[in-house]
This record gives C-alpha cells, sequence and structure tokens, in this order.
C-alpha cells in the first residue's frame, strides 16, 4: 500500500522558496519601536485584515460547519439503531461535509502557521484512504472498544490515511455506476447512499467527525486566540487537551514586536505568498490535477495514477480545486462578496500592489480567474475523466493556468522586495 501524505514536495519546494526570498530581508534594520517604512505601514494593514476579515472568520466557519457534521453523524447512528434511518439523514450529514470541505478548501492559501505547525493539514486531509487499514480497524474488536465519540482515539492512535475529511467522506458516499477498477464512469454525477451501517462503522464515522470538529476548532483558536472563540469550543479545547494557548493572528499583526516570530511585515507577506499561495497553485495544478492524469511538473509524463485523487468518494474532486483558486483570490484580493462568514477586506496585498504596479496586479488577478476558469471547463467527475484521452487538452490547460498563476506571484515578491 503506496502511502502519500499531502504534496511533501511542494511543501519542500514552498520552504526553499520562502527561505531564499526572506533573507535578503535579515540585513534590514528591526522594528524596535521606530517609525514604519510606507511600505511597512500599508503592509501592516494588509496582514491585518487579512488575519481577522479573512482567515478567521474562515476558520470560524469551517469549525461550526465540523460541530454540526459531528451532531449529524450522531443523529444517523442514533437512528440507525432506532430503525428509523433515513436517505435524508444521510444526505443533510453529506451536505454538512462538503460545507466543512468548502471552508477548507477554500483556506488552504494559508497553510503556513498552525496548519503546518500543529500537522492539521495531514491529520484531516491526507489521501489516499487506507481502506485497507480502516477494514482491519472496524474488524478488530479491541480497537473498536476504544472508538469514543469525541474523536480522542482516533486522533490520538490513528495514522493520517484513517483519519480526516475522506475517511469520513468514504463512509457517507458511495459512488454509484462504477466499473470494475473502481473508477466511476461517465454517467456518474450522483452519488447513492448506505443505509446499511454495521455499529462498526458508525461508531467510527461518529469518532471521526469528533476529531475533525476538534482539530477544525484548534485551527481557529490558534489564530484567534482560545479566549475569543465560543464557550463551547473552548470547552472541547480542554476537554481534549487541545489548547495550545497560541494566538497566531496577534502574532503576524504585531511582527517586529517582541514575541513575534516575524522580523516585519514583509516576512509575514512573503509566507502569503510562497508558503501560502504558491504552495497551493502548485499543489492544485501539478499534484491535484497534474499526478493523475500524468501531465503536472516536475511528473510530466507519470503514468495515470487513480489513487491520486482527492475526494473521489463525493465526486467533489474540481469543487475542491475550484475552492482552492478562491483561497488565492482571498488571500490576494480579499472576498470581492461576503461569501460565508468571510468579510470583505479593505486593505488587501491587492490594493498595494496596485499602488506600486496596476499592471501586475491586473495581471494577477487575470491570472486567478484564468486558473479559475481553466478548472471550471474540467469534465465532471473527475474520477473518471482523469484518465480519458478525451479530456487531455482541458486537463493540460487547467495545470498550465495554475502554473501561470503560482508563477506570477514572484514578480510580485520581486517588487515587494525592491521597494523595501
Amino acid at each position: 500500500m503506496k502511502t502519500f501524505l499531502k504534496f511533501p514536495l511542494c511543501l519542500a519546494l514552498g520552504a526553499m522558496m520562502g527561505m531564499s526570498m526572506t533573507s535578503c530581508s535579515d540585513n534590514d534594520d528591526p522594528i524596535d519601536g521606530t517609525e514604519l517604512s510606507a511600505q511597512e505601514k500599508a503592509l501592516k494593514e494588509v496582514v491585518a485584515d487579512f488575519a481577522d476579515k479573512t482567515v478567521i472568520p474562515s476558520y470560524q466557519g469551517m469549525a461550526d460547519a465540523a460541530m454540526s457534521l459531528h451532531s449529524l453523524c450522531i443523529d444517523i447512528r442514533t437512528k440507525k439503531q432506532a430503525g428509523t434511518l433515513t436517505t435524508a439523514d444521510v444526505e443533510a450529514a453529506c451536505e454538512a461535509w462538503k460545507l466543512a470541505r468548502d471552508y477548507w478548501e477554500k483556506s488552504e492559501a494559508w497553510l503556513f502557521g498552525p496548519a503546518g505547525d500543529y500537522n492539521v493539514d495531514p491529520h484531516i486531509d491526507s489521501w489516499p484512504l487506507d481502506k485497507t487499514g480502516m477494514d482491519a480497524l472496524l474488524n478488530n474488536p479491541a480497537q473498536m472498544a476504544q472508538m469514543d465519540d469525541e474523536g480522542n482515539y482516533v486522533g490520538n492512535y490513528l495514522g493520517y490515511a484513517l483519519q480526516g475529511f475522506h475517511a469520513i467522506e468514504y463512509l457517507l458516499f458511495e459512488l454509484t455506476n462504477t466499473n470494475a477498477s473502481g473508477n466511476a464512469t461517465a454517467s456518474s454525477t450522483s452519488v447513492a447512499h448506505n443505509l446499511n451501517y454495521t455499529t462498526e462503522e458508525l461508531n467510527y464515522l461518529v469518532g471521526l467527525a469528533g476529531d475533525l470538529r476538534n482539530q477544525c476548532i484548534l485551527l481557529e483558536a490558534c489564530w484567534a486566540g482560545t479566549e475569543n472563540v465560543s464557550a463551547e469550543k473552548q470547552q472541547i479545547l480542554t476537554d481534549t487537551e487541545l489548547d495550545k494557548g497560541k494566538n497566531f493572528g496577534d502574532n503576524i499583526k504585531n511582527a517586529g514586536a517582541a514575541g513575534s516570530e516575524y522580523k516585519n511585515y514583509l516576512d509575514v507577506v512573503y509566507d502569503m505568498i510562497t508558503a501560502g499561495i504558491q504552495n497551493i497553485a502548485n499543489e492544485v495544478g501539478n499534484i491535484k490535477i497534474g499526478n493523475p492524469t500524468g501531465k503536472g511538473l516536475p511528473s510530466g509524463g507519470m503514468e495515470y495514477d487513480p489513487s491520486y485523487i482527492e475526494s473521489p468518494y463525493s465526486l467533489n474532486s474540481i469543487r475542491d480545486f475550484l475552492g482552492n483558486v478562491i483561497s488565492i483570490r482571498n488571500a490576494y484580493q480579499g472576498s470581492p462578496s461576503v461569501d460565508g462568514t468571510i468579510q470583505v477586506a479593505t486593505h488587501t496585498l491587492s490594493t498595494y500592489v496596485a499602488t506600486l504596479n496596476a499592471d501586475l496586479d491586473s495581471r494577477v488577478k487575470a491570472a486567478i480567474q484564468d486558473a479559475y476558469d481553466k478548472i471550471s471547463l474540467m469534465g465532471e467527475p473527475f474520477a473518471y475523466t482523469c484518465g480519458a484521452a478525451e479530456y487531455d487538452k482541458v486537463n493540460q490547460d487547467a495545470i498550465d493556468a495554475c502554473n501561470v498563476m503560482n508563477d506570477i506571484f514572484d514578480e510580485v515578491k520581486t517588487l515587494l522586495q525592491a521597494n523595501h
């Protein structure tokens, strides 16, 4: 069984790029109470709006959706035991999964900080799912006896390939019209829901949902500060011993001050771009689309590998990809309209770049839109079309657009450094 945790290559590349870009600011004077430069003043406002109006509201929405999903999974188990479980009950949980998933995919342009520091990203979003390991778990009475509703056993004792969104997805969604290889056929545009759950599957489902809830609350608390999340969420963090005492939002908003890991606001913005925006742009094009099609860079020519397909059971792959591009848009230019709980940012990286080079800002926004448009043209469901020759061009176009989107942010970093 091949073990594949999310995008190790692009994380490594992002880390190297981040080091190379931030090293050039090491000789700058520290922010020591003296007046900030014009650029630092502008970037301070950008960073504050990014944290307060984009990141924290996104994680709040995801945590709320994950809490709802956990409750609905408990309802499924209760109704199954009572003999009253219906397709509508499972569908409600599926919709809650999709909502939480949307928030997550629309947050992947800021995986630096707590999501990486505490391994939340691989914990909740590793694939492919270890179905062999899942079967062994479900048939192990000793392990199943330790399964708890709050997700403690899942979170502390199971590997990443048995946790998170994709394990829940597998239990909630079941592909229809599958062929012998297990891939969806062209007519598979919907899912049929399983009502024949075993007791073990339901206990595992509830435990998985509890663990996902805990990790999503952890992200919100680590960015906002535990004292700034709801009392219910604070109690969950206490009960699960997950309170890290971290306020990463304050950390980046106070760059240069005592206690912040950032020397200045430019360093924060480099992380926003290299470890955030470019990391996910590379992942969408060259990993999420590129690996299943064999067309990504630097793995061009790789043979088709369906095990790399993200969200195949829910047929949610392309929706995932589009959410990632939206996360890039929101990180760069803020949400142009109210998107769930996300607020409209006033001070964005886009508005600042436009004051330095309006043409570059326009080209960046056009590249983001083009990537979104090219992915929108991909054939559904990706679990089928990724391996079909008739979709080669549209899939390649989407990959190429993601790489253009990634590369143009090198120009943004160069511009910012030139004005520092």
